[in-house]
């Protein structure tokens, strides 16, 4: 498996995964969204969104979103990993592992003081490998939306 940075070339093959994940997460985005996000991540001048994707043998099976934010308990960066989804006929063979390794390669080189992300809690398969790869925290999130 190969991690390297989202291209502008992946565009088909992260749109199929993308709508994919939404679908796991039971969500519909409107394709202004999903536009702005593609934008996002492939901005170079103002960047405020990264990706990732996972190949095998040249075929993107995964990708993962991440940004970076200002803390006030650190004089760094944390990275937040927003959004990760491997393709379900290749689950449990490393892409979500290699992944999150890769995020959190990107964030030591940035000089980030943290990794972290949130999943469902009817998640388990994720939490099977989160649990392996990080701490698991007693903070609760709280949200309040908020409407443009």
């Amino acid at each position: 498996m190969n991690i390297r940075p989202i291209e502008i070339n992946d565009y088909s093959r992260w749109f199929d995964l993308w709508q994919a994940y939404l679908a796991f997460y039971t969500v519909e985005l409107s394709d202004e969204v999903t536009q702005k996000v593609w934008e996002r991540l492939m901005n170079e001048d103002d960047k405020d969104l990264y990706g990732l994707v996972c190949e095998d043998e040249d075929h993107v099976i995964g990708f993962t979103h991440y940004f970076f934010h200002g803390t006030t308990w650190f004089d760094s960066s944390y990275c937040y990993l927003e959004d990760l989804f491997v393709e379900q006929s290749v689950r449990a063979r490393g892409a979500g592992r290699a992944l999150i390794n890769g995020v959190k390669e990107q964030a030591q080189t940035h000089g980030a003081a943290k990794l972290y992300w949130h999943t469902d809690k009817q998640n388990e398969t994720a939490q099977g490998l989160y649990n392996k790869v990080a701490d698991l925290t007693d903070f609760i999130r709280y949200d309040i939306a908020l409407k443009p």
